[in-house]
């Protein structure tokens, strides 16, 4: 089969650790060219990790014949262009989260994607890391029962290692990011949740700036009610002053109970009337690898889309349900 060969468009912190490697190791992957709007720092990180093209300009990547995949990996003001121009290149697309600025782009890319012939999938790559995959497997089998609710808590400052740095604090300038912090997190539990329980039949939501200081909401309030009387309630405050931080879900069901971490920590506890069994997943060293071989397997034609366009639309679609209703 045809390697998958890669450029980045947007290769900044995040593609150092927990992305950019992935490309180069994945199965039938290579990465060929790299770019960012400072060619310098693109050239840059091209030295370090040994990738043979580096660019300024986007539009040498897009019409780079040994190129067949772009990894979209800019704030989100930029997806819709690129993902569009990408797909009219004909490049398949892996497209970082969150998704778009807002639903409306986001159904824009949607539509983009359904008229091509070119592949797209969305980075929501938390749903092939080993922690979720189980958690899947314990739903989807039945062993404890009926889901009754659930119920999500992220609590931090706006200021906290678990957001990757950038030389500008894009993610809390919504007409780059669409929102605050909320927008940059929560879309990797909202994806998590529609994979376990489908899409809600109900959505509602609230949002509001606690910061006086601040760019944009920072504390947000939501529920949902999925198919089979599945109950969500989800709270984030990025404006915790004493140091708190909280990042906990817990799904109640008939017969126990499912207690785990999206981001903090890599310990599954279920419950049940069998006892209490705790089990630790270690992370991969380049956490979207996983993610990234499925993807991989897809634009090769041996796989599904382990996330599509559709999904992409859907987070959107909840995100701004919670914030828009103040």
């Amino acid at each position: 089969m045809e390697n998958i060969k890669w450029g980045i468009i947007g290769v900044g912190d995040v593609c150092e650790l927990k992305s950019g490697p992935g490309f180069q190791n994945a199965p039938g992957s290579e990465l060929v060219a790299v770019m960012r709007r400072d060619a310098g720092k693109a050239q840059d990180f091209a030295k370090r990790h040994g990738v043979p093209k580096s660019s300024g300009n986007a539009d040498e990547l897009l019409n780079d014949p040994e190129i067949n995949a772009i990894y979209i990996a800019t704030p989100p003001v930029y997806h819709l262009g690129y993902a569009k121009r990408a797909l009219a290149a004909g490049k398949h697309v892996y497209l970082e989260k969150p998704f778009a600025l807002n639903a409306d782009e986001a159904r824009q890319i949607q539509v983009a994607d359904e008229a091509s012939p070119q592949k797209l999938c969305v980075a929501h790559y938390r749903r092939r890391l080993p922690l979720f995959m189980r958690i899947d497997e314990l739903l989807s089998s039945g062993q404890l029962g009926k889901v009754r609710h659930v119920s999500l808590q992220l609590i931090q400052p706006e200021k906290d290692p678990l957001i990757a740095s950038s030389e500008q604090n894009w993610r809390v300038d919504p007409s780059v990011s669409g929102g605050g912090i909320f927008n940059d997190l929560a879309p990797h539990q909202l994806d998590l949740l529609l994979m376990y329980f489908g899409t809600p039949e109900v959505i509602q939501g609230f949002s509001l700036q606690r910061n006086p200081e601040g760019t944009c909401d920072d504390c947000v309030s939501g529920q949902m009610r999925f198919t089979d009387d599945v109950l969500f309630q989800g709270h984030w405050d990025f404006t915790s002053q004493d140091g708190t931080v909280k990042d906990s879900c817990k799904i109640t069901c008939d017969q126990g109970t499912i207690s785990f971490s999206f981001f903090r920590s890599p310990t599954l506890v279920v419950k049940s009337n069998q006892g209490i069994e705790t089990t630790t997943f270690d992370p991969p060293r380049h956490i979207q690898q996983p993610m990234i071989e499925t993807v991989v397997s897809y634009f090769q034609g041996t796989d599904e889309n382990p996330c599509p366009s559709s999904v992409g639309v859907q987070v959107m679609e909840m995100i701004d349900s919670f914030i828009s209703s103040k």
